[in-house]
């Protein structure tokens, strides 16, 4: 250990003592304890999670902790896997997630430089000057060969090329606090990643099954225009052969096929909507996908049982839950960093340099100096305005746990909700099936009665919009059933370990690449068609990921 170095611990000593001094024996030690560093140490706050979901014990669930890195490979899809993969690749809203993240590890750079000198420079200067011959600095008599010849010069030039540095001792941990918020505000921005991520994910399945919603919805509608046509069509031959049935019956008829068309009409704009958000989100222009998806194709159906673990697992599954919690630990730092303000700022400050009046000179021994020695300061006077500081940092710490107790409750909510949904819409499926199996043989009676002469117009009306809500009702609720299974995913906080490095294959059937559209319109490329995602290496979290 040099002198110097010596000086500094024996210096860094005193500061301590004398300055604990006036607070008393029980900072020292908790100064001490937290690692010579004053402020609180971060302890995770404590977090309102329930022992067991409200439907734990239905037979469609299982508490065994479930395996969500690829969920959507449940619905045994490969059209969604692909669209998944790319849209990770390709996704504009995740680039600006990942350039987030670099910009937390430049900030958290910064905060590690300032463990340093904090000031350190190199300068090079010329003066030239003329001063006045008329003040007291030019007594008269004085001539030129006097010694004093040089002080009394009107016109002079002077170089100098030096350096300085600065370095405010670390002696509270305020710069190393300032690095522990930084820390957590770079695995917070990770965290935030992995949420935008996971939030496309589910974005991509919603936007997958509506589109297939709405297909299963035109199918039927056309199907049901089909035996409204024919059922027009029987309605006005038989007026015009025999003259039977109500003259009402085929204006009645052309009235309910009217009113199937135009809803064939408003689906086919839900079913391009659809498409546009799936181009949106795979980071392409808006076109259509149907030579892409394989349109028509059924919607995704859920499994009969899933696995959701236990509600605690959302704690550290959950990546908004474990943002929140990284910026509560972010402003514990930051009230340790305000403490440090309460006590003396040491530091040491030094220059050298060379000095001359000519440039030729500069370099010469003789033209070397600087200077060297500690800075003590102490903001004695304005206790009131940090202490003030100080408790705003508290009160910010409070407000900043309080939104993170509240995500903890949220992200259960959604839970529960998508829980519910599942339970309920599987439920709500197998009654619709069995209630649509019912209108179709109700309407094909219906139809052999009408062309029989056995019943009225009317009855075959009110049978075929039977059917036909009823048809329509399953395709919504199987579109919902598949939903509701994607939020729950989404609300257990699955799909983000897509990031870790897994290669292509891994949720592509053999033999397929995540979609890429290379050329459209006038030639112009659409994506750039790399293979890589083009978005910054997110690092994985400070701390483990469990």
């Amino acid at each position: 250990m040099t002198k110097f170095t010596q000086r500094i611990a024996l210096l860094r000593v005193l500061v301590v003592f004398f300055t604990f001094g006036l607070v008393g024996c029980t900072g020292v030690r908790q100064y001490i304890h937290n690692g010579f560093k004053v402020g609180p140490n971060y302890q995770p706050p404590a977090a309102p999670v329930a022992d067991e979901w409200i439907d734990s014990r239905s037979e469609r669930f299982s508490k065994q902790a479930p395996d969500l890195k690829d969920w959507w490979s449940v619905f045994n899809d490969p059209v969604l896997n692909r669209l998944i993969q790319t849209a990770y690749e390709q996704n504009i809203s995740l680039r600006e997630a990942g350039f987030r993240v670099a910009e937390a590890q430049a900030r958290r750079g910064v905060a590690v430089g300032q463990l340093f000198p904090q000031v350190q420079d190199v300068s090079l200067d010329f003066v030239r000057t003329r001063r006045s011959t008329e003040v007291a600095l030019f007594p008269k008599g004085i001539d030129s060969v006097s010694p004093f010849a040089n002080l009394t010069a009107t016109q002079f030039n002077n170089w100098r090329i030096g350096s300085s540095l600065a370095w405010e001792l670390d002696f509270w941990g305020r710069f190393r606090r300032s690095v522990e918020a930084a820390d957590a505000q770079l695995d917070a921005s990770v965290f935030g990643y992995d949420e935008v991520l996971v939030m496309l994910i589910g974005q991509v399945a919603t936007a997958y099954i509506e589109l297939r919603t709405e297909e299963e919805r035109l199918a039927v509608a056309k199907k049901n225009a089909e035996l409204q046509t024919e059922s027009a069509r029987v309605a006005k031959a038989r007026f015009d052969a025999k003259g039977e049935g109500s003259e009402l019956d085929y204006p009645q008829a052309k009235a309910n096929l009217g009113s199937t068309l135009a809803d064939i009409e408003r689906i086919e704009i839900r079913r391009r909507e659809a498409q546009n958000r799936l181009s949106v989100l795979m980071g392409m222009p808006p076109h259509d996908l149907s030579d892409i998806i394989n349109s028509p194709a059924p919607i995704p159906k859920a499994p009969g049982t899933v696995t959701v673990g236990i509600p605690a697992e959302l704690i550290w599954r959950r990546p908004d839950v474990r943002r929140a919690e990284r910026i509560v630990a972010a402003q514990s730092a930051e009230i340790g960093v305000a403490t440090s303000a309460l006590y003396p700022h040491v530091s040491v400050l030094g220059s050298l340099g060379w000095e001359a009046g000519k440039f030729s000179d500069v370099f010469k021994s003789s033209a070397f100096g600087g200077t060297i020695g500690p800075s003590f300061r102490w903001d004695v006077l304005n206790y009131g305005r940090l202490l003030n500081n100080i408790k705003a940092e508290n009160a910010v710490f409070q407000q900043v746990i309080a939104s993170y107790q509240q995500t903890v409750l949220n992200a259960n909510e959604e839970a529960e909700n998508a829980i519910v949904a599942y339970l309920h819409l599987v439920d709500q499926v197998k009654l619709l099936e069995a209630s649509v199996r019912d209108a179709r043989e109700a309407e094909r009676v219906a139809q052999v009665k009408y062309r029989a002469g056995a019943t009225d117009f009317n009855r075959l009306f009110v049978v075929q919009q039977l059917l036909l809500a009823q048809e329509e009702r399953l395709a919504v609720s199987r579109g919902a059933s598949a939903q509701s299974l994607v939020d729950l995913y989404r609300a257990l906080g699955g799909g983000w370990e897509i990031r870790l490095a897994r290669p292509v294959s891994a949720i592509t059937p053999p033999g397929q690449v995540p979609l890429r559209i290379k050329k459209m319109g006038q030639g112009q490329p659409v994506v750039p068609d790399t293979g890589k995602a083009p978005m910054p290496t997110v690092p994985s979290p400070a701390k483990d990921n469990k």
